[in-house]
């Protein structure tokens, strides 16, 4: 008998599961700004929506209202410049870019139109 051999089922599977998600870097980069913005009084609330085309991070001003903003990552994106977003409660894209991280530092977000 050979105890060496190992039988590997499904392989790939973690891999596929991991990208529909916000990565570990991208979340804490959303969950700073999340901290200051509470901490400013201006953000009470957030919730996660995930979808197999996006996961978005969306944000509330009250509990009991719509999102104000939503940070949404496309899995698929049309266009390189479309994987990160900023919507607003009708979904019109406020601010968009290839990497997360400039666009949360870019913006100013006492500036940006609800």
């Amino acid at each position: 008998m050979n105890r060496n051999l190992r039988l590997v089922i499904n392989n790939n599977q973690k891999n596929e599961n991991q990208r529909y998600f916000f990565e570990k870097q991208e979340l804490k980069i959303i969950l700073d700004l999340y901290a200051k913005m509470v901490s400013e009084g201006s953000w009470k609330d957030y919730g996660l929506s995930i979808s197999s085309k996006q996961v978005s991070f969306s944000v509330f001003k009250n509990a009991t209202e719509n999102a104000i903003y939503k940070i949404c990552k496309n899995f698929k994106p049309t266009n390189k410049n479309l994987k990160y977003m900023i919507t607003d409660t009708n979904g019109k894209i406020l601010k968009n870019s290839y990497d997360i991280n400039s666009l949360i530092n870019k913006v100013n977000w006492k500036k940006l139109k609800k």
